[in-house]
């Protein structure tokens, strides 16, 4: 195949990942047969390098690939511990093996074409994508869906990252809580400028994840994570002696007040956090994510334009930035923002918040959750810097680094996940 004959598909898939794991078993799904699918992307994608966790109502397709599930989570802070009943949503784990092996399935099964390589350029006339891809072949789609890591179109007014180091932790007797999550737990050591927090992910009761976060503008060191790890683990009154760390995973999230443009030219569409997926003061992106395959799935199976929605309203993108303004310049504490979050609404509310999902008169109940003061002057704030950037040249946005990976711990072995701003979601 060369340059005078390219691939013509109907859809290229660029990137192999969760987004585009989650789309081809929606094209699936949705019974979408008759189109012509090229999926490029320079690596097969198998195995558990990833972990997701969301939360959402049960008896979705997802739910046999899961690890586990729960219906009460708990949020921890120095002043006390709180236990969340989720009813009727409930928190549930993903790890990435079972995604991809359906994503493989589903793959043959609509007769998809696979080039193993990079798409290196990407060039849109408007009525057809021309993909040159390195040391592959040139495809010609009608439309491209992009979960390729993308900077933002300019730099964020607040520009923070979540970056995070996970063990998968195996006791040699029973020490967690299989029926309860902690989603968080900012009794940890709070950094000078940025919030921490650990959880627990149990999948029984003597296996489960535990991770240590940070909401901060830079990353620690390999030994800072690992340093933060053992302090979170000391902390839940885990004897070490009795635990064998089996799997690391790092990552790290974007979060920002940049704009992800998700259609870049007419034919174009972008995916995971490349399109917006990412929720910029939390980094959850799973659940937008998948809704945005279902969204794209259900457009083509009915012969319309593969153009989903809008990951989040404008309105909770504007409350994101304010939130981060305030977050980043002190105005509020972290710990502080998301206990009253939790204490003054209901479980449901807040997740459904979080996801995107709440009406306007419960956004008026979660923002007077919120210490007043510091939130008009985090808005007065933003409202000034936004008239900044229309005055002055557009900066360019920082490049999101990639996880800190270390030595392995002992003869655990150590993964890194991407970026996790491909397609990836924070494993919360």
């Amino acid at each position: 195949m060369t340059d005078s004959a390219p691939l013509d598909v109907d859809i290229a898939l660029l990137g192999g990942g969760g987004a585009a794991s989650l789309l081809l078993a929606a094209l699936d799904r949705h019974g979408v047969r008759d189109l012509r699918i090229a999926v490029v992307d320079p690596v097969r994608r198998r195995g558990q390098d990833r972990t997701w966790a969301f939360w959402g109502h049960p008896g979705t397709d997802l739910d046999p690939l899961l690890s586990a599930s729960w219906r009460q989570v708990e949020v921890a802070t120095t002043a006390r511990r709180r236990v969340l009943d989720l009813t009727p949503l409930r928190y549930a784990m993903l790890r990435s093996g079972p995604v991809y092996d359906r994503a493989a399935a589903a793959e043959r099964r609509l007769d998809a074409t696979r080039i193993v390589a990079p798409a290196e350029t990407v060039t849109d006339d408007g009525t057809r994508v021309l993909v040159r891809t390195g040391g592959g072949p040139t495809v010609r789609a009608a439309w491209v869906l992009d979960s390729r890591p993308r900077p933002p179109a300019r730099a964020g007014r607040t520009t923070w990252l979540q970056h995070f180091r996970g063990w998968w932790l195996a006791a040699e007797r029973p020490v967690f809580d299989p029926a309860r999550a902690v989603l968080m737990d900012f009794r940890t050591p709070q950094p000078p400028r940025g919030v921490s927090f650990g959880y627990v992910l149990p999948v029984s009761d003597r296996y489960a994840l535990v991770e240590y976060t940070e909401f901060s503008p830079d990353l620690l060191t390999d030994a800072g994570y690992d340093a933060a790890l053992a302090g979170y683990r000391d902390l839940l009154g885990l004897d070490p002696a009795g635990l064998r760390v089996r799997e690391v995973e790092n990552g790290v999230i974007p979060m920002t007040d940049a704009p992800f443009p998700a259609r870049p030219s007419p034919r174009v569409v972008r995916l995971g956090t490349a399109g917006g997926a990412t929720r910029p003061s939390t980094g959850f992106t799973f659940s937008a994510m998948y809704r945005q395959a279902d969204q794209v799935a259900r457009a083509l199976a009915a012969g319309r334009a593969p153009v989903p929605q809008e990951a989040y309203p404008r309105r909770h993108r504007w409350m994101d930035a304010v939130a981060l303004r305030a977050l980043d310049r002190g105005g509020v504490g972290g710990p502080e923002f998301f206990d009253r979050l939790f204490d003054r609404n209901p479980a449901e509310r807040v997740l459904r918040f979080l996801d995107g999902l709440t009406t306007p008169a419960e956004e008026v109940a979660i923002m007077n959750s919120t210490r007043l003061l510091p939130m008009i002057a985090a808005t007065a704030g933003d409202v000034a810097h936004r008239v900044r950037d229309r005055l002055r040249p557009t900066r360019p946005a920082p490049a999101v680094p990639p996880p800190v990976v270390g030595d392995p711990l002992g003869s655990a072995p150590r993964r890194a996940g991407p970026p996790r701003g491909e397609d990836e979601v924070t494993a919360r």
